[in-house]
């Protein structure tokens, strides 16, 4: 069992990771391959393989992904190496099973419906591979070792790898494919960010009011959320003043701008949205003291 999770969190993330790695071979499947589009990473030399040699994209794949999991294993640690270890062979397996599954079905004859449902199966099943903890290997790789050893940031390299891969299929496919292509990497780039947060965002505010004790107090009191003083001085009068600091759920921020403006009417609201938030009360249980 995974330290320091329960036996119903380690059921979740592996049906997650199933989950997405099939995703992942059922978008590639269904939309990439049959309208022609040019994708980055692994799957990119894949099926500019599969069109200039025939060659099987599932087997290609599998080749690949074992090629880079050895460099992984070799040069960024055997820890690295176990986490990429699943997606390494269920994306080339379950490949091979949508390709003799559903081989020649199409959702869609449109090209840009195909670019952008691709994108965002990609973008989802990426998303939530990377969120269970594993990594999707293949070219993936490079990069993390490039910016290991050379210090070259991995978006950069992840772009730059990604663009090559993009030219060599624009060799046979047609400009419309390739523009197609070079969307839909742009839609799952953008896709993956997103599925990296969901569920993570929060809500800061900060409150700067002579009533800063009572609404505090109505805070912790009403809306079961901790609040932090932060001392500040105003920048014209230069008075000290005690800024209420509070971080809480979207779905309670008309309460706490109530509970607010009860209190003073002309108080001063900070109002800014937050990527993640950990601690006690988000993603830690709360702990009361009495």
């Amino acid at each position: 069992m995974v330290q320091g999770k329960s036996f119903g969190q380690v059921l979740l993330l592996c049906a997650l990771l199933l989950f997405g790695n099939f995703l992942y071979a059922f978008t590639v499947t269904v939309f990439v391959v049959p309208a022609g589009l040019v994708t980055g990473g692994a799957t990119g030399v894949a099926l500019a393989a599969n069109h200039q040699f025939g060659m099987s994209v599932s087997g290609i794949l599998l080749v690949m992904n074992i090629s880079m999991l050895l460099v992984g294993w070799a040069l960024l640690g055997k820890t690295f190496a176990v986490t990429t270890l699943a997606s390494t062979f269920l994306i080339p397996l379950f490949l091979e099973i949508c390709e003799r599954a559903v081989s020649g079905f199409r959702l869609s004859t449109d090209p840009f419906l195909c670019t952008v449902f691709g994108g965002l199966g990609i973008g989802i099943s990426l998303g939530l591979v990377i969120r269970t903890g594993s990594s999707t290997g293949g070219l993936d790789i490079p990069p993390l070792v490039l910016n290991k050893y050379a210090r070259v940031p991995v978006s950069v390299g992840m772009w730059a790898l990604d663009i090559c891969v993009l030219f060599l299929q624009a060799v046979y496919s047609p400009v419309e494919n390739f523009l197609y292509g070079v969307v839909m990497v742009i839609i799952y780039s953008i896709t993956i960010d997103k599925v990296l947060l969901i569920g993570q965002s929060r809500i800061e505010v900060k409150i700067i009011s002579e009533a800063s004790a009572q609404i505090s107090e109505a805070i912790m009191r009403e809306l079961d959320r901790g609040v932090t003083f932060l001392h500040g001085e105003g920048g014209y009068l230069h008075q000290s003043t005690e800024v209420v600091l509070c971080v809480l759920s979207n779905r309670e921020l008309s309460r706490l701008e109530r509970i607010v403006h009860r209190i003073d009417p002309t108080c001063f609201l900070i109002i800014s949205r937050v990527s993640e938030v950990r601690g006690r009360g988000f993603s830690l249980t709360k702990d009361h003291q009495c």
